[in-house]
């Protein structure tokens, strides 16, 4: 491996000269500055950016843990940290879980080990023992979609009780009075608090718990919507409306029910969650609640860097929750005839 003593030998300088070249150019004279680079140039020398950190004492990497970068809705969030990291030149080092609270817990130990700036975290462990362990490494941690649970850091998030709320609101709105939920796993909090959402609606429009099902499925994915939309068509009493914890499996009850002849929104109505991009583009576009994901990402890596940048004694921590949005489309629409009225309409 070419050492900037090699660099500093072949231009006939010191090893300092080649160190202000790189660093800080304007110091060098242009004439020993195009000696020193191509000296750099003819023998392909890359500095060593950990040195450099080690010396500087702060990495300039910062890393992103989430769920699930298969799901689109955290693609854009990755997107709006990598933006917002680029302007304030530093990178992102982008990891998934896979919902794993081990494999979680394994990339943790990496950032600990490569001494990243910060990180920005969708937890998978909800009991908080593996950021507990992280914590002690004292490197800054911003919660990413997720309200943080102390006072302890930042956390950028939406207001999901509102958003399963406002789903739910509009299926009523719609004639429905026997609606599914369809869950990704309830340990989550998004899952729980989308639920949430969805009771508190049918409660304003005076109908019994009962009236919103409860369907769980194990992951947050198409095939996991597939499965669900199976489970719902074999119910005794189906529900007219399905509301889904997320994009991906609402996708999937709409692939389950157009294979099953089932007509959506005619004979069940569709409700999904984060409005990504394959939402208004399916078969029968979705009805969605929208959440702001690039700027969940943007707003998380801007916290990281207040938080490790050259200002951080003044830094206070701030829990940002942004407000969803109700964006509907053909697969919600009312059909033409009567409300659908079931039992307590």
């Amino acid at each position: 491996m070419v050492s900037i003593k090699d660099v500093a030998r072949q231009a006939g300088v010191s090893v300092g000269t080649v160190s202000n070249v790189i660093n800080r150019p304007d110091t060098v004279s242009e004439v020993t500055r195009t000696r020193v680079l191509s000296a750099i140039d003819r023998l392909g020398y890359v500095r060593s950016e950990s040195a450099r950190q080690l010396r500087a004492g702060r990495s300039r990497i910062m890393a992103l843990l989430v769920l699930d970068m298969g799901n689109p809705f955290f693609v854009d969030v990755a997107r709006g940290a990598e933006r917002a990291a680029r302007a304030a030149g530093l990178g992102v080092m982008v990891c998934n879980s896979g919902e794993s609270p081990s494999e979680e817990a394994d990339y943790l130990a990496l950032f600990a080990e490569q001494r990243v700036r910060g990180v920005m975290v969708t937890p998978a462990d909800v009991t908080g023992r593996n950021l507990a362990a992280f914590r002690r490494h004292g490197i800054p941690l911003v919660f990413a979609d997720r309200v943080a649970p102390s006072q302890e850091g930042c956390s950028v998030s939406v207001d999901d009780v509102m958003g399963g709320t406002l789903a739910v609101r509009h299926l009523v709105a719609g004639g429905h009075r026997r609606i599914a939920y369809v869950a990704g796993p309830m340990h989550l909090p998004q899952c729980r608090d989308r639920h949430t959402g969805a009771l508190r609606a049918a409660a304003e429009a005076g109908l019994p718990a009962e009236s919103v099902t409860l369907v769980e499925a194990e992951h947050l994915d198409v095939q996991a919507g597939r499965d669900a939309g199976a489970r719902l068509l074999g119910l005794p009493d189906r529900p007219s409306a399905v509301f889904c914890a997320n994009d991906l499996i609402a996708l999937g009850v709409l692939q389950a029910m157009y294979a099953a002849g089932v007509r959506v929104p005619d004979e069940v109505s569709i409700v999904g969650y984060d409005d990504i991009e394959f939402a208004a583009a399916a078969t029968v576009p979705l009805t969605s609640v929208r959440q702001p994901a690039f700027r969940i990402g943007s707003t998380a890596a801007r916290l990281l860097i207040e938080e490790t940048g050259d200002a951080a004694g003044a830094h206070e921590h701030q829990k940002i929750v942004f407000r969803p949005e109700l964006v509907v489309r053909a697969s919600s629409l009312p059909r033409a005839g009567p409300p659908l009225l079931g039992p307590g309409a």
